[in-house]
């Protein structure tokens, strides 16, 4: 990439382009009078009419929509019972709640997202993975288009087991420091992890594994984004990058399971999910061990003969009314109102966010279509994200493919509730593994499509820094 001259020509630059190529994000271009900056009509409701206006602090992220129906309020509590409720070996008493494993990553979907917030990678070597896991394969695709799954472990190293059955393998994490310094001579530390597995219990892998760290993200706005219109998505793609903006986004083509079609992929890291639905059955099959009319087997691969004997013969452990509940429980969760949005800080901020060309790929404003729950239809919404893959460069590839992303793409996450994590879950760790502690790492470990925007956010000055920082902890 070529060198950058001062800080105020690589913002000109920018904005320029911005205005100049029409970009895709509703970017706003150069703002010249910054004493004429007003909050946009409806941006302190990020999630419309379903925006979360009562709770905050710890339980930011666990109200319903405000708009609830009285009788997708019911589905909702009864949803989150089995969200939240732990999960047991079977046979047990609690049949409702039985079938657990036989091998899994955690007892109970709030483990990994504790209060519907987001999980965060161990802070030590030897911490366990207790709201992260480690997606693995052998780096290519199978005949479906999903990642290829290690012979041995499947795709998804599950730890634990029930009784009589031994987990996996125990994850481990390191982190390598790296400096850097701002182009006013203040420097940062970023933080590179690596992988690995200790205590194989079922004998070597195929050959070098594809490992992918996940962290369990926050639960809020799912709905909402799964009603946004296939046409927007169409609307923002650009793979071939026509408007010469740097940015060449694309949707994931991925295979709905129930119907065997391919549709767009919305959900997950890599948007390996097409529906709210589908993903809460992988997370049940792949996380906590239970079968669903979605995926009724078990990941026992044939290396692990006692993880096939221990399974109950049940295909459906937890059935579609379980499912469903726990989907519109997932859908309906509401994005938390905005505090500071009309902070002039926070406003200096926004505009320099839409300088940089962040808004390329974080989208800040969608409407959603008709949707089967009324509560979601017809809002206007504030997720920050254009539900796109983008190449983030070889610093953050997996090097496992899935479907049409490649190793080094990533959809854009959502930035609305960001400011709330260190409230709900204790801790600020940013990005698909957690490497970044905090907004400024975060966008310092962009790369790929976003390393113009990185490299202009280094030329800013530290009030500069701290307002865009400001703005994305609003959110």
């Amino acid at each position: 990439m070529k060198g950058f001259g001062s800080r105020s020509a690589v913002l000109a630059g920018i904005a320029l382009a911005i205005a100049a190529a029409g970009c895709s994000g509703g970017g706003a271009g150069e703002r010249t009078n910054r004493s004429e900056l007003r909050p946009e009509p409806g941006e302190n409701l990020p999630g419309g009419d379903t925006t979360n206006v009562l709770l905050f602090g710890s339980k930011a992220f666990t109200r319903a929509a405000e708009n609830v129906t009285p009788e997708h309020e019911r589905s909702f509590f009864t949803g989150n019972s089995f969200f939240s409720s732990s999960w047991v070996q079977a046979p047990a008493s609690t049949t409702a709640r039985d079938g657990l494993g036989p091998l899994f990553n955690a007892r109970s979907c709030s483990t990994c997202h504790f209060e519907d917030g987001r999980g965060r990678p161990p802070l030590t070597e030897e911490e366990p993975f207790s709201s992260m896991l480690l997606r693995i394969g052998t780096g290519a695709l199978g005949d479906d288009g999903a990642p290829e799954a290690d012979p041995t472990y499947g795709g998804q190293l599950q730890p634990l087991a029930i009784s009589g059955v031994s987990g996996e393998g125990t994850p481990r994490h390191a982190c390598t420091p790296s400096a850097g310094s701002f182009a006013d001579g203040e420097t940062y530390e970023l933080l590179a992890p690596s992988y690995w597995i200790e205590a194989e219990a079922y004998g070597g892998t195929a050959g070098d594994l594809a490992l992918s760290p996940r962290v369990a993200p926050q639960m809020i706005g799912l709905g909402l984004l799964e009603a946004i219109p296939e046409e927007r998505l169409r609307e923002l793609e650009d793979p071939d990058d026509l408007d010469g903006d740097g940015i060449s986004g694309r949707f994931n083509v991925v295979l709905e399971v129930e119907t065997g079609s391919y549709v767009i992929g919305r959900f997950g890291w890599k948007s390996e999910q097409p529906t709210v639905r589908q993903q809460s059955a992988g997370a049940f099959n792949g996380d906590i061990g239970i079968t669903t009319s979605i995926f009724p087997s078990e990941e026992c691969t044939p290396a692990e003969s006692p993880c096939a004997s221990a399974q109950t013969g049940d295909e459906h452990e937890a059935s579609d009314s379980v499912l469903d509940a726990v989907a519109i429980y997932s859908r309906l969760l509401a994005p938390p109102a905005r505090a500071r949005y009309a902070d002039p800080a926070v406003l200096e901020g926004k505009a320099l966010f839409s300088e940089l060309g962040c808004d390329s790929c974080h989208t800040p404003k969608h409407e959603t279509g008709p949707s089967d729950l009324e509560e979601l239809g017809g809002q206007t919404i504030w997720p920050y994200t254009d539900l796109l893959l983008h190449d983030m460069g070889d610093a953050l590839s997996d090097e496992r493919p899935s479907f049409s992303a490649l190793g080094s793409e990533w959809r854009t996450p959502p930035l609305w509730g960001i400011g709330r994590i260190p409230d709900v879950n204790g801790h600020d760790r940013l990005m698909h593994d957690g490497r970044a502690r905090g907004v400024a790492e975060a966008i310092l470990h962009h790369g790929g499509e976003g390393a113009s925007a990185r490299d202009a956010f280094i030329a800013l000055s530290r009030d500069e820094r701290t307002q865009v920082v400001e703005f994305v902890e609003s959110l």
